[in-house]
């Protein structure tokens, strides 16, 4: 039930929005947020701490920038081959790195998407240290102009809605419920006789492709594919975004990246005061809020409605 009203919530707010803020920078808050979405699949169900998830944000967002702009491929045809390319990495570095657990599995996520980062700064098509610049939004369909803001918000609030859709499908059914028999007793899953690194292939290949997704809409959005997109600290942010809001939920990853992308954005005149002020935060909902804010509201509801039960069957 509570789902259900958070995604009406969702969704009347995403239909609003651009009329009550700059819709650019909304369009970047979802994209963000399904970035958040992705990697809270992998961390949140699978168990599985990925420091190389902006390889697949990033990475996606070039090619998808270059298929654009030097290709001439419509917007939907260039979004889908930097999600291609995020699916492409995400198999070959899954494949690499579900060999290893715990921090090794981090680290090794880390130093892989360290390569895709070099790829991006030495490649003669990337820009170098300028980034890639002049992506064309061109018109959808052939006819719908996206320099229209209102226009593109729409087509990125869809993207976020399919996107969103096939993360939450895959949590709620047998696939999704695997996976967290893994994140909470690997061996008792293998016990059982589940294929757990197929499984975890197949969680961080989807991860890695929903990421590429909002990677690629990003550099759509913004008409520019940058080497922040795919720096490690975006790899840093995404965990902080899915750890505010709430690792394990459905609609924590959406509330974290609103919360850090808003703060970043507001905050931008302290400088590299930034980094401190979010680091503060982060440290205050590990101390505090350890569910995040929706998995604390979560957990008060069900709270109440135990209290509530109890005091009936007295």
């Amino acid at each position: 039930m509570m789902n259900k009203v958070l995604f009406a919530i969702m969704l009347v707010a995403g239909l609003v929005a651009p009329f009550l803020a700059y819709p650019v920078f909304v369009m970047d808050l979802l994209c963000f947020a399904l970035f958040a979405c992705a990697f809270n699949l992998l961390l949140g169900y699978a168990g599985l701490l990925s420091f190389g998830h902006a390889a697949f944000f990033g990475g996606a967002a070039y090619i998808a920038g270059h298929a654009l702009k030097v290709w001439g491929f419509p917007p939907l045809l260039g979004i889908l081959a930097g999600t291609g390319f995020a699916f492409l990495i995400g198999t070959v570095f899954g494949f690499l790195a579900i060999r290893r657990q715990g921090i090794y599995f981090a680290m090794v996520t880390l130093a892989l998407a360290q390569i895709i980062y070099f790829l991006c700064l030495q490649l003669p098509f990337t820009g170098g240290e300028n980034g890639l610049q002049g992506i064309p939004r061109g018109e959808l369909l052939g006819f719908i102009d996206l320099g229209n803001e209102i226009t593109m918000y729409y087509l990125v609030f869809a993207i976020f809605l399919v996107g969103f859709g096939i993360i939450y499908r895959a949590i709620h059914s047998p696939f999704g419920e695997v996976l967290q028999a893994i994140r909470e007793n690997e061996s008792r899953a293998l016990s059982l006789g589940y294929d757990v690194d197929r499984f975890k292939l197949l969680a961080f290949v989807l991860s890695a492709t929903m990421a590429g997704l909002a990677g690629s809409t990003k550099a759509l959005v913004f008409q520019f594919a940058s080497l922040t997109s795919a720096h490690w600290q975006t790899s840093g942010e995404v965990v902080l975004m899915t750890l505010v809001g709430g690792m394990g939920t459905v609609f924590g990853p959406v509330l974290g990246a609103i919360t850090v992308a808003t703060l970043t954005h507001e905050l931008g005149s302290f400088g590299s005061w930034v980094q401190v002020i979010l680091g503060t935060i982060f440290v205050v909902v590990v101390l505090v809020f350890r569910r995040g804010i929706i998995g604390e509201i979560h957990h008060f509801v069900e709270q109440r409605k135990a209290a509530r039960a109890s005091a009936d069957n007295d």
